[in-house]
């Protein structure tokens, strides 16, 4: 079992940055691709980016591409996503998982997952 916790959320204006880490349990991270997506209020749920398990490759959504960079530290359990030059289209619950594989735009490809944390992007 690997236990997924997200951080980092918060209000902040249009333009401005936020950085979200996610912190996952287990000493077999490194085996684990990472994905974080996000619902905003009255959307379907969607992909925003994703990591392999090295660090080695990264993909992104085209609604955040350019402004977004998914990263690892694998020697902390953790991943982060910088999020600049936000938009209030960005707003959303984000939400960390982890992966063995599959399609990795795909909620069903993902194993684990944390409870979410809020970002809000005011105008």
């Amino acid at each position: 079992q690997v236990q997924v916790v997200e951080s980092g959320g918060g209000l902040v204006q249009a333009g401005g940055s936020l950085r979200l880490s996610c912190s996952a349990s287990g000493r077999t991270f490194i085996n684990y691709a990472m994905g974080w997506f996000r619902r905003a209020p009255g959307k379907e749920r969607e992909f925003a980016a994703h990591i392999t398990g090295n660090g080695g490759r990264t993909s992104y959504a085209d609604s955040v591409k350019g402004r977004f960079t998914i990263s690892r530290a694998n020697a902390k359990n953790t991943v982060y996503l910088l999020m600049n030059s936000l938009k209030p289209e960005d707003t959303a619950v984000y939400y960390c998982g982890a992966s063995f594989g599959g399609d990795y735009t795909s909620w069903d490809s993902y194993r684990y997952w944390g409870q979410g944390t809020q970002v809000t992007v005011s105008s």
